[in-house]
């Protein structure tokens, strides 16, 4: 596979949508990065901790730290990918538009510390399933197979009113760039990568 005419990218996505089978699947090729949530604030430490670099002051993103975080996430191929989610986002950008001193836009931001970007906006077609899901997530707090349950988690009910937030949310969220792409069985994510890294 030839290099892409791009450095990075960024999937662009809400909680329930399948951003961590594609995740899964864009690293298993090998040629597409390594994405994950690299910019979650409820994360930092612990990347910070694995990659042993100091832990980000205050809690913030700043240049260390994603250095660190595109070595990370970058294949031999030098692709980087990486995973943000919607509420996500602004906070990225403020912390890196704290560091930069200037007036830029979001993705002149991002692209000074990411490289040429792309930008893919994961959508699950099935919105109201997804807020089920995400709901469901919220309640028990327990959101992926083999994770640990964190505290305060109840049993999952049925709640109107928040699968309606739910849904309104994810209509909501506007990417910076669309690239909208429906995973479908395919279990090699051959499409999947050549969407992402070809086109």
């Amino acid at each position: 596979m030839t290099h892409p005419g791009f450095d990075s990218y960024l999937i662009c996505a809400t909680p329930r949508s399948g951003s961590t089978l594609l995740c899964g699947l864009l690293e298993s090729s090998g040629v597409a990065g390594r994405p994950a949530s690299y910019f979650n604030r409820r994360a930092l430490h612990d990347y910070a901790d694995d990659w042993r670099i100091a832990r980000p002051r205050d809690g913030r993103i700043d240049e260390a730290y994603v250095r660190a975080a595109l070595a990370a996430g970058k294949t031999s191929n030098g692709v980087f990918g990486g995973r943000i989610m919607a509420e996500t986002l602004p906070e990225l950008i403020g912390d890196l538009a704290a560091d930069s001193g200037s007036a830029v836009t979001d993705v002149e931001l991002l692209s000074a510390q990411l490289g040429r970007l792309r930008f893919v906006h994961l959508r699950r077609r099935d919105v109201v399933a997804q807020a089920v899901s995400w709901a469901k997530a919220l309640q028990t707090h327990y959101w992926h197979p083999g994770e640990a349950v964190k505290p305060g988690g109840q049993h999952p009910h049925y709640d109107e009113e928040l699968i309606g937030r739910l849904v309104a949310a994810e209509q909501l969220s506007i990417p910076v760039d669309r690239c909208v792409m429906q995973l479908a069985a395919d279990s090699v994510g051959r499409r999947v990568v050549r969407r992402v890294c070809l086109s």
